[in-house]
């Protein structure tokens, strides 16, 4: 799958990465790559849904609406509001990717951007100021996060 992507520069939501309490370096900016709308759509209807636009819309044959898909739950509102940056533990322990696999960040259908694994470990706080239930997959891997507003995380295998 060839993907084409919007500059950071003129991403809508490109705040999100200069936001000066939560400093992204140079190097990890030029590896935050939001695919545009054609790629967005093929992403999520490839690994996500073919169904629905959003995560409040997931309903029975989407993989996330599945229960049994989800194995965990926890909590990351405290570990984004400490001083510390380091990825929630259990999410650590969870995903054992290499540093350099490719990762999809998925607000919604139509907004998803697309970077390594540890570009996100080390920016993971600042993916999360919208936190309307996305989620973070990888093509080659099983494992998905689901990120929602009452500052839980599903830990999961997709289908």
């Amino acid at each position: 799958m060839t993907h084409t992507y919007i500059p950071l520069a003129q991403y809508p939501r490109k705040w999100i990465f200069n936001h000066q309490e939560l400093p992204v370096s140079d190097e990890d900016k030029a590896a935050i790559k939001p695919l545009d709308q054609k790629s967005s759509m093929e992403v999520w209807n490839k690994w996500i849904s073919n169904r629905c636009s959003r995560c409040d819309q997931f309903s029975k044959g989407d993989w996330p609406a599945n229960n049994n898909a989800w194995q965990a739950t926890e909590h990351w509102q405290s570990a984004w509001d400490s001083e510390d940056n380091i990825l929630p533990e259990p999410i650590a322990e969870f995903i054992e990717w290499k540093d350099d696999v490719t990762v999809y960040f998925c607000y919604e259908k139509y907004q998803i951007i697309e970077t390594r694994w540890d570009v996100f470990v080390r920016n993971w706080k600042c993916f999360l100021f919208f936190d309307d239930g996305p989620i973070l997959i990888s093509g080659k891997q099983k494992q998905a996060i689901q990120f929602e507003q009452n500052g839980q995380y599903k830990l999961g295998v997709r289908g």
